[in-house]
């Protein structure tokens, strides 16, 4: 850079061009210079020095700025955060920054003239290749991702930009390359890959864990339900064991019951009837008169005997349930009862009851034997009223009556055993699919409700007559 003249230098060397130039005008128009004109020309030069000292300081100023700027665009060029270099259409490097000489890992001085893909890893000179020549050839930025190899031999994943800048005119062609570590960058994504995987992987866990949980309350629902139909079974088993047992000892109750009355009632008319033969043989050939009277009494014997068997059989199967129907054989049962025991009974069905089958009516008439049964042995009951009426859907059987209440829910409850004639009408009703109520109010007496629907699909296999 020129050196710049003091400011008294320039004044004097101004004046000595003013002088020189004064002397030539004037010799040029012959006339000799005055007083006057000498004084204009001094005044004229000191103000045309003043202006040029105040160029030459403007100079000055707008020098030191843009050395400033300069200098500024020079640290933020050689001190990026990224490699700048010129390359040429051979692929020579002619300017870098102190950056990218860095990233190389060789003195900028030394950079300079060398060729770029010789810092290019052998599996990415392809790539940069290709880069380079579209970079060149084209205006628009192209970018590249390439493994660099630095004086040490060390990899550097770089992110490679650049753009084409030739020259005026037809002159060289060449491009800026920028050049960015991104190293750093592949260690976020690859973190971050990491991250998501185990995000997902830790989802997955928990989704499992879920439904592991799920699964586990599952089971433990599972158990607690096999728990309680286990502790259900037993409890059916043993009250099943409990009606067997009740069951033998009715059947042993009725077998003795049955035994005693064929010994004091059939046999002793048997007895008798053979006295009587015997004492007929004797009479007819003693005393004649008297055997018409004999005989009148046996006839007599033998037609209670006739009574009492009838009466076995319609409490084990009443002929007229199979032959004539429900409604006969209940009227029978009915007007046999209350004849014996003394009991008003009121007795009303539908017709088209008889439509049932064998089943269901022999079901209805067991539930109605039983009902009064008890209502006889317990209820102690003046009037009774035996109802069978029609629903939608289903036939009901009432019996109600007047007399004694019992706590009808205990009784039925199965974990208490229950009575033997109330579970067993309450299982007869099931087996066909029917419903089975008892309501028993003190004072009011009680009511037992019977129901079977119609289209219930029947049981296999002989039902309890």
């Amino acid at each position: 850079m020129p050196k710049m003249t003091s400011r008294s230098d320039a004044a004097a060397e101004l004046r000595r061009r003013a002088e020189d130039r004064w002397r030539q005008r004037q010799a040029g128009t012959g006339r000799r210079r005055t007083d006057a004109d000498t004084q204009r020309l001094l005044h004229e030069l000191e103000v045309h020095q003043i202006e040029l000292e105040m160029q030459n300081a403007e100079l000055v100023r707008a020098r030191g700025e843009v050395e400033a700027v300069l200098e500024r665009y020079t640290e933020l060029y050689d001190f990026a955060p990224v490699g700048y270099f010129s390359i040429d259409r051979q692929g020579l490097i002619q300017e870098v920054n102190l950056t990218g000489a860095a990233m190389l890992g060789v003195p900028r001085s030394r950079l300079l003239q060398r060729r770029l893909q010789g810092f290019v890893a052998p599996t990415s000179r392809p790539a940069v290749d290709a880069f380079l020549k579209a970079a060149l050839a084209g205006s628009e930025t192209q970018v590249c991702e390439a493994l660099l190899l630095t004086a040490t031999g060390a990899a550097l994943v770089a992110d490679l930009r650049a753009s084409s800048a030739g020259g005026l005119e037809g002159g060289p062609k060449w491009c800026r390359l920028a050049v960015s570590d991104i190293a750093a960058l592949k260690r976020g994504e690859e973190a971050q890959r990491r991250v998501e995987s185990l995000a997902t992987a830790n989802l997955e866990a928990n989704q499992e864990i879920a439904r592991r949980r799920a699964a586990e309350a599952l089971l433990m629902d599972s158990e607690r339900s096999q728990r309680k139909l286990l502790a259900e079974s037993r409890e059916l088993h043993a009250q099943l064991r409990r009606l067997t047992h009740e069951i033998l000892l009715a059947q042993e109750e009725e077998r003795k019951q049955i035994s005693r009355e064929l010994h004091d009632e059939i046999a002793q008319i048997l007895t008798g009837i053979k006295v009587q033969l015997t004492t007929l043989t004797l009479i007819a050939s003693v005393h004649p008169r008297d055997l018409r009277r004999q005989i009148a009494k046996t006839r007599r014997l033998i037609g209670q005997s006739i009574r009492i068997v009838h009466r076995f059989a319609r409490n084990l199967r009443p002929p007229l349930l199979d032959d004539l129907g429900l409604v006969p054989a209940l009227r029978s049962y009915l007007k046999e009862l209350a004849d014996r025991k003394s009991l008003r009974i009121h007795f009303h069905a539908f017709a088209e009851i008889e439509i049932l089958d064998s089943v269901r009516r022999t079901v209805l008439y067991r539930v109605a034997q039983e009902a009064l049964t008890n209502v006889v042995r317990h209820a102690h009951a003046r009037h009774a009223t035996v109802r069978i009426l029609k629903t939608p859907d289903a036939v009901r059987l009432e019996i109600s009556d007047d007399g004694r209440s019992f706590p009808a829910e205990r009784m039925l409850s199965a974990k208490r055993g229950g009575h033997l004639g109330l579970l067993g009408m309450r299982e007869r009703l099931e087996m066909v699919g029917g419903r089975f109520a008892i309501v028993s109010v003190p004072g009011k007496g009680t009511t037992v409700t019977a129901e079977i629907p119609f289209d219930f699909p029947l049981p296999v296999g002989p039902l309890m007559s």
